[in-house]
């Protein structure tokens, strides 16, 4: 038999073929397998073949099964990497995620699909429409991300500029497009948008950033500071209280509401918390919260059953909230 010019790279293109071209669904046949290899100008004999398959299995970790069929024999890729059930979790996280932008989220999906065999890839199709979605229009958001881990691995300040939208639909710098230099700490996912929890330099606190909205982000030859604040920091907590990711006075409110909506508040603040009987159909619970416009929003939108009784201050700044509202749209 002739030798193919691509003879060394047999390995690469037999291990690529078995795992686009099989799953548990699919399976080759030697010729057929045989054939697959012709096409990038390889030849091979079956007894390579077999060495090539336990090579794959004991360096590689590609599992190759054999069955026999009738009078045929069959051979496709056992475990992968990623099951089709993950790989359909992590494109809808993808999707789901507005700080990625649609092209990067497109690239970032053809890549997740080369998991998948050619077969289940098919399966996929379905689930990726990108096109349309509200996304994020900064396209360096990827880089900043590895910029920022980078500063914290080598624990150095950075700094950047910090944007937001005007009527025009521009982003423009805020603080006269000064730059702000902070102590990066973590970073974390809330309500679909990155954020940067970090020590900022001039007031001393931990605050937050939206990634996507920090530009020319550049590390600062200088330790980071605020460590015992970063100590003391829960993050769970501060995405708990902190609503939409807006600051505000952390007050600890009283909250009553009937039990059919307690499922709202675990899904919000989590199991750990504790209602209280208030009778056979209601409940209250105790919780901190940042204090803010968009936690009163959060209330209205639950319906009127659901108020806060607790503190005074928070009830009549919920009362101030609810008239400035309504006359938006009196006559």
């Amino acid at each position: 038999m002739a030798r193919g010019t691509n003879q060394k790279l047999k390995l690469s293109y037999l291990t690529r073929i078995m795992l686009e071209k099989t799953d548990d669904e699919h399976s080759l046949t030697m010729p057929q397998i045989m054939a697959e290899l012709e096409k990038y100008d390889i030849t091979a004999e079956r007894k390579s073949i077999y060495a090539d398959f336990a090579d794959m299995t004991d360096k590689l970790g590609i599992e190759i099964i054999k069955e026999q069929v009738g009078r045929e024999t069959f051979y496709h890729v056992g475990n992968r990497q990623f099951e089709i059930a993950e790989i359909k979790l992590l494109i809808d996280a993808i999707q789901a995620s507005k700080f990625i932008t649609e092209k990067k989220s497109g690239e970032l999906i053809r890549k997740i699909k080369s998991f998948a065999s050619e077969h289940e890839a098919k399966q996929l199709q379905r689930q990726v429409y990108v096109q349309g979605r509200i996304k994020t229009m900064n396209e360096s958001i990827y880089y900043n991300v590895d910029d920022i881990h980078a500063a914290i691995n080598q624990n150095k300040k950075i700094k950047f500029k910090y944007y937001k939208w005007n009527i025009k639909k521009e982003l423009v710098p805020r603080h006269n497009g000064d730059y702000f230099y902070v102590s990066p700490w973590a970073l974390t996912w809330d309500d679909e948008n990155y954020y940067l929890v970090a020590f900022d330099d001039l007031t001393k606190t931990m605050k937050h950033y939206r990634v996507d909205k920090m530009m020319k982000i550049a590390l600062v030859n200088e330790k980071r500071e605020g460590e015992d604040a970063f100590k003391q920091f829960d993050m769970a907590s501060y995405t708990r209280m902190n609503f939409g990711m807006y600051n505000g006075r952390i007050e600890k409110v009283k909250i009553e509401f009937p039990n059919s909506m307690c499922g709202v508040f675990i899904d919000r603040f989590g199991k750990d918390i504790a209602f209280r009987r208030i009778d056979e159909e209601h409940s209250y619970l105790l919780v901190d919260v940042a204090v803010s416009y968009q936690f009163f929003g959060w209330i209205f939108s639950l319906g009127k059953e659901v108020k806060v009784v607790e503190p005074y201050d928070v009830v009549e700044k919920m009362r101030e909230a609810a008239k400035e509202f309504a006359a938006n749209y009196d006559k």
